[in-house]
């Protein structure tokens, strides 16, 4: 369960956390700056916000990815290495949503980062792009389709190349010449399940052995009929495969970047 008392904290309350560095006015004078400055955007709320965590008094947990679990709230700094493709779904209350999947990556994983409506425009106007470093502040994580899930909704904060960013060492680039070959041993049940706009999905995993290690891969959507072709007992290669991390164990994921091909 979620739990929101510091995604809920007015700016009174955001106040009081520097109140020795700043005078009321000080503070009110700078939000109505940045608001200004972000053609109105942006709520006073997320900008008190955004102010208490440059000065340091942001008192959220600083996480590595390897360490998110669900329902936790936390500040997070990655790299991102993968953009999916926006998506257009329908609100109940008949208007349209966007949201957009990114891959972001520190020095121990990587999971799977979700923008939400106005955010989405970050990375239709470039702002973010791939290799770009990011401050996620008051996100909040699920269990996604994919494993662990971070988003950043209505009381989250994105930063782009923020200040103070650590270093992250053998960070992930992208998967290409990441290879999976050996015998397919098993396929298990095509599992359905809904997407966030509201259509059908599709999900299996299937056992690939090599030498005398198993490796278990989660396939999806239409890699799922294509693994479908494939009786076990042939010898596959399955490239750009995607490695995770979810809760410090290592999942091998085969979407819409990954070929398979029969040896």
């Amino acid at each position: 369960m979620y739990t929101y008392d510091w995604m809920h904290k007015n700016t009174e309350e955001l106040y009081n956390q520097i109140k020795d560095l700043k005078t009321k006015k000080e503070f009110e004078d700078e939000i109505s700056r940045i608001k200004k400055e972000n053609d109105e955007l942006l709520d006073e709320n997320t900008i008190a916000l955004m102010i208490v965590d440059k000065l340091g008094r942001n008192k959220q947990n600083i996480l590595k990815i390897a360490d998110l679990k669900q329902g936790m709230e936390c500040t997070v700094y990655g790299k991102i290495t993968n953009i999916g493709e926006t998506r257009i779904f329908n609100r109940k209350n008949g208007s349209n949503g966007k949201v957009v999947n990114l891959e972001i990556s520190d020095e121990t994983g990587s999971c799977n980062l979700a923008l939400w409506h106005k955010d989405v425009e970050l990375i239709q106007n470039k702002s973010i792009k791939i290799g770009s470093n990011v401050k996620i502040i008051n996100g909040y994580v699920k269990d996604g389709y994919n494993g662990i899930e971070l988003n950043v909704g209505q009381w989250g904060v994105i930063e782009i190349e923020p200040e103070n960013m650590p270093t992250i060492r053998n960070e992930k680039t992208n998967n290409n010449g990441t290879i999976i070959k050996g015998t397919l041993v098993e396929i298990d049940t095509t599992r359905p399940f809904f997407k966030d706009n509201g259509e059908y999905g599709f999900v299996t995993n299937i056992k690939i052995k090599n030498h005398d290690e198993i490796k278990q891969l989660t396939v999806w959507d239409e890699k799922v009929k294509e693994i479908q072709q494939y009786k076990t007992g042939i010898q596959l290669e399955i490239k750009n495969i995607d490695i995770r991390m979810k809760n410090k164990s290592t999942e091998i994921h085969v979407n819409g970047r990954s070929t398979i091909k029969k040896l």
